[in-house]
């Protein structure tokens, strides 16, 4: 029976060698929280995708909600899927819209789609591999409004994805106003979003950061979220993301991004 039935199911994850979970959220009715390794890795509201749980997706639904104007489909990329917690929000906020979704592990995705249904109507097209092998497989002439990238966790990350090479690649798949939407889960000190930062630089034409405001003194375990544009970055919309929170927000964009660079 299907997690959504408000029962607990389990799958054991090959590539990983790790069991995943998907439970009922005992807080909220309609949400089923996914779990890795015993660990919280996404969460999902089934009655209403278009709220979202998790602070930092929160702030990337922001950013997706400033990508075009309201309620026009868009065409999005997800590298790394989860539990589809952006997809269902973009289906439910831009209905129409077309979306990929990249996961290297094959059985939680197929778990996931089992147990928590995406809403009706959701066009989403679902690729097993790795990101960067299947954005060069991808058809010719495929552009994104939204690249979403929400697979780096901790101060390591695959050294293929994490550099300015693979961020030229997205580039060259984002439309003339795409956006790209990175996630950084990092240790205190920011030595990854330090890296991502500067590799972004390289590649795109402008970036951006956004987080609960304390997590740029670097002190604490957190994530920061990085925005990629090829035009330069929008001063209304750092006002928006930090108006929409969650509180406390802060945004840094051009010189006041300087400080997020590598140190010496």
């Amino acid at each position: 029976m299907p997690a959504g039935n408000g029962r607990r199911a389990e799958r054991f994850l090959r590539t990983t060698g790790q069991h995943a979970t998907i439970a009922p959220d005992a807080f909220t009715d309609g949400s089923y929280v996914l779990s890795i390794g015993g660990a919280e890795q996404s969460h999902v509201n089934l009655a209403q995708p278009d709220e979202i749980f998790y602070e930092y997706l929160r702030r990337i639904g922001h950013l997706v909600d400033l990508a075009a104007p309201a309620d026009v489909p868009v065409t999005a990329l997800h590298l790394g899927a989860g539990a589809l917690t952006l997809a269902r929000y973009i289906q439910a906020t831009r209905p129409g819209s077309v979306q990929y979704a990249v996961e290297l592990e094959r059985e939680l995705l197929d778990f996931v789609l089992r147990q928590l249904p995406l809403p009706e109507g959701t066009d989403l097209h679902t690729i097993i591999g790795d990101a960067r092998g299947a954005l060069a497989e991808l058809e010719p002439g495929l552009l994104f409004d939204v690249v979403i990238l929400d697979i780096f966790s901790g101060p390591e990350a695959p050294e293929h994805l994490a550099c300015t090479g693979f961020y030229s690649e997205v580039r060259e798949r984002l439309t003339p106003r795409g956006l790209l939407i990175v996630n950084v889960g990092d240790e205190p000190g920011l030595t990854l979003v330090r890296s991502q930062v500067a590799a972004m630089r390289r590649a795109m034409g402008d970036v951006a950061a956004l987080a609960e405001a304390g997590m740029f003194e670097g002190r604490y375990p957190g994530n920061i979220v990085l925005a990629g544009t090829q035009a330069p970055w929008p001063e209304d919309w750092s006002e928006a993301l930090v108006s929409r929170g969650p509180h406390p927000a802060k945004v840094l964009a051009g010189v006041d991004l300087d400080g997020l660079a590598p140190q010496s």
